[in-house]
């Protein structure tokens, strides 16, 4: 019995550690989301498979939103979902709620305050009682001039004129189309453009911050550089440039991603996720029993038809509203460009401090090579003067030696001022060739 207790207990532990396993590694891949909707904000535990199915998104695009990865900033329209990587916020935005990874980034908790604020139904109800109010206002004007042709001529009729009954039935057909007509143009823009806006304006307010305070430290750094060269005042400004170029670099990504945007209005159309939606619906709508064969070609034509004249109408909105998209887009892409332009003076201001520098150190480098030749101009004349004196100097009696002390004072000072004459001369010769230029 004690041997056979060891095989009983191995597919147990084996068990055990493949139940582990698939904990861990749905621990891997299940993570906390954040879902923002306009009912409201909750968390969700969803694995990646989930998200994938949910939103249409391919595993390649969910990487991208990976907070163990670098990814450069990017916006990417896809079929079901708008995939937003910009500084601190990625997130994923479909025609009806915007998922977030869970983080305790104070900038992320703003950022879902600022979506669920954008996002909330409350924000509709007073644009529709003001086109109410639009629509009736234009009615009254334009029945108040209503022409009517009367052999061959236009008679104008007033608000007060006894054939406003005739006339009734036509003011009503063009209050129809009018409202058809303003109703077509909503004021309201789309939940995913709501969502994008909020996350255009988070990224920029922060890289707007993060230039602001690069500002207030930069400049007094360099002013104080140029009065006084030190190692600390040099240790700041290399510090300072690399921020500069850092910053530089991810406002000039973002830039280059809008700038994608504008230039192509196949991307911009492909973020239309809300009338892609409804049209997919209107198309999958039950159209009631199956028709007879006698009547199935009959029934296809006016499909096609009407898929036709849908299709054209739905591309009229979108052309409408990719010019509401763009003036969207062009509106952060200038306050992007403006945040570029202030990091760029600030590079230019750099630079010419580093010209600055380096114009005030080769100066002192000129004044040293002046000093070094002038010393070596000197030396070279002391040294004529010294090999005087070792001429005198030698142990070797001549009739020369034996002369009186006045003549020993003559030949030094003789050998001293005829040095100092070698060295004005050497001198002037310098600054005549101007390389002595003081």
């Amino acid at each position: 019995m004690a041997s056979n207790r060891p095989n009983v207990e191995e597919p147990t532990l084996h068990t055990q550690t493949q139940t582990q396993a698939q904990g861990r590694r749905k621990g891997i891949e299940a993570r906390v989301w954040l879902v923002v909707s306009p009912t409201g904000l909750h968390h969700e535990e969803v694995g990646k498979h989930s998200i994938m199915s949910r939103t249409g998104l391919p595993a390649r695009d969910l990487r991208v939103l990976d907070p163990m990865l670098s990814y450069p900033s990017t916006i990417l329209g896809r079929e079901r979902a708008i995939v937003v990587n910009l500084e601190h916020i990625k997130a994923i935005i479909t025609s009806k709620e915007v998922l977030m990874i869970n983080s305790s980034n104070p900038l992320v908790v703003e950022f879902v305050e600022d979506v669920q604020h954008r996002v909330s139904c409350s924000n509709g109800k007073p644009q529709k009682a003001t086109e109410n109010i639009d629509i009736d206002d234009q009615i009254e004007a334009a029945s108040s001039s209503y022409t009517v042709p009367y052999h061959g001529s236009a008679l104008k009729l007033s608000n007060n004129s006894i054939f406003q009954r005739s006339i009734g039935s036509e003011s009503s057909g063009s209050k129809t189309k009018l409202n058809g007509q303003l109703g077509s143009s909503p004021k309201l823009l789309p939940f995913e453009f709501r969502a994008l806006e909020a996350c255009l304006e988070s990224a920029c307010r922060c890289l707007d911050s993060e230039t602001t305070t690069l500002e207030q430290e930069a400049y007094p750094a360099l002013d104080e550089l140029t009065s006084h060269i030190s190692t600390l005042n040099l240790e700041r400004v290399r510090q300072i440039k690399s921020r500069l170029v850092s910053i530089s670099g991810r406002v000039q990504k973002v830039r280059d991603e809008l700038e994608h945007l504008l230039d192509d209005d196949n991307d911009m159309a492909e973020m239309y996720l809300t009338e892609k939606y409804s049209c997919q619906s209107a198309d999958e709508s039950p159209s009631g029993d199956e028709p007879n064969n006698d009547a199935s070609e009959l029934v296809d034509k006016r499909a096609e038809e009407s898929k036709s004249e849908r299709s054209s109408d739905v591309f009229g909105i979108s052309k409408l509203n990719i010019e509401e998209l763009e003036m969207l887009l062009e509106a952060y892409f200038v306050q992007i460009d403006g945040i570029l332009q202030k990091l760029s003076t600030m590079s230019e201001y750099v630079d010419d401090t580093e010209d600055y520098i380096n114009i005030m150190l080769d100066d002192k480098q000129n004044q040293l090579l002046q000093m070094g030749v002038m010393l070596n101009t000197a030396v070279m004349i002391i040294n004529a003067g010294i090999v005087v004196a070792g001429i005198f100097g030698m142990n070797i009696h001549i009739s020369l030696f034996d002369g009186q002390p006045k003549q020993f004072w003559e030949t030094a000072l003789g050998t001293v001022f005829g040095c100092l004459i070698l060295y004005l001369f050497a001198f002037g010769w310098g600054r005549k060739k101007y390389l002595f230029a003081l």
